[in-house]
């Protein structure tokens, strides 16, 4: 169905530049592949072999296009200049040179190109991160001042109240703004990558999240806080996420003065660890405790980084916890409702569960809890705050 959407865009007037990911499950055999070869892999080389998935994914789909009797062309990221930085697996594109698009646009041919992939200042293949094709689209909508970015799913028709698999009442959202977006990406939901979403925002190309499989549907549009949230009732929360990639370290007896923090930090910063939530205790007698989250895929690097501090720092132990969830709940309304926080801990307290941190920014609250508790949670908080679908 692929081709066929892509001609019969072109053929309602449309200029079409269409972005591809890898086959189903063929980013997964590659890396499988390379870590056969090399655990951990050289990361330079890991690129290389992970970006081919959509190479040969922009070729097929050209020659289908072609088959149809239109005119295509297909394009890698080197060859369009996805320029980026160095950061192996998770690079950040940098510049994109429009000029080969735009000249086989006016040719009147349809452009197909390969997404989750770039080159570095010193034409090194680098790769995106996982859901870069959404961010490969979103960049090309916005150089290319496009009406509209579509983005097609496979295993979901739109944005949801919550994860449809987990919620059975979860109600799909017709309009979400770029800012609840970006929350639910960054907080766990899979369905866009967060990179993607803060770069549509940034440059206000209007997202448009269908199913793979019915082009035609309704889906959900990504818009400004303005356009989305006309037509919709106000209400204080749009979604209930959570992300089981969380762990938490502990440093206990910290020696409370200037400097410390930093040089925690800057240490974990300096390795490509995203730190997420951090919680400090009140002093005591020159000390303190220092908890904070990283993502589990981090957490042996992080435990290991923070165990070489110990003795320089004066820290007198580590304790870590790799089966948590964050839970959060998301909404531009929370910025004119209140009781939301209120709310949310009353019914986890109902239901027994413990709120091990919080978390709060204008649109968003989080709670770190249990991992084991995450369903119950998220049901509960999809339920308290009337998220279900009303039919």
């Amino acid at each position: 169905w692929v081709a066929k959407h892509i001609v019969n865009t072109k053929n309602s007037g449309n200029k079409v530049v269409a972005v591809v990911s890898a086959m189903a499950g063929e980013t997964d055999r590659l890396v499988q592949l390379a870590l056969s070869v090399m655990d951990p892999p050289d990361e330079r080389e890991f690129d290389v072999i992970t970006s081919s998935g959509e190479q040969v994914s922009s070729g097929m789909v050209a020659m289908m296009v072609k088959s149809m009797g239109e005119d295509a062309v297909s394009f890698q990221g080197h060859q369009i200049r996805i320029l980026t930085n160095k950061s192996y697996s998770k690079a950040k594109i940098v510049k994109i040179d429009d000029s080969s698009v735009k000249k086989a646009l006016r040719k009147g041919r349809i452009v197909i190109v390969a997404g989750f992939q770039g080159v570095d200042e010193e034409n090194n293949v680098t790769t995106l991160g996982r859901g870069g094709s959404d961010l490969t689209a979103v960049a090309l909508a916005s150089v290319l001042k496009a009406d509209s970015c579509e983005l097609y799913k496979d295993d979901v028709d739109g944005i949801y109240t919550s994860d449809p698999g987990m919620v059975s009442s979860a109600r799909k959202l017709s309009k979400i703004s770029y800012e609840e977006m970006l929350e639910m990406s960054s907080l766990g939901s899979k369905v866009l990558q967060a990179r993607a979403v803060q770069f549509a925002k940034q440059f206000k190309v209007p997202l448009h999240v269908k199913p793979t499989a019915n082009p035609g549907a309704e889906g959900t549009w990504v818009l400004e806080e303005k356009k989305a949230m006309q037509d919709m009732e106000q209400t204080s929360i749009s979604g209930v996420t959570y992300d089981k990639n969380q762990a938490k370290i502990t440093l206990a007896h910290v020696p409370d003065r200037p400097g410390v923090a930093a040089k925690i930090f800057n240490e974990i910063g300096e390795n490509e660890i995203v730190v997420d939530m951090i919680v400090q205790n009140i002093s005591t007698e020159g000390f303190t405790d220092m908890t904070f989250t990283v993502p589990k895929t981090d957490f042996k690097k992080t435990l290991a980084l923070t165990k070489k501090l110990v003795k320089e720092l004066g820290v007198k132990k580590i304790v870590s916890d790799n089966k948590i969830a964050k839970i959060s709940l998301v909404g531009v309304g929370m910025k004119t409702h209140s009781g939301v926080a209120s709310k949310m801990f009353t019914a986890l307290a109902d239901e027994g569960i413990n709120i091990m941190m919080i978390s709060t920014s204008e649109i968003k609250i989080s709670c770190v809890i249990e991992e084991k508790y995450t369903e119950l949670a998220v049901r509960t908080l999809h339920e308290a705050f009337g998220l279900g679908d009303k039919k």
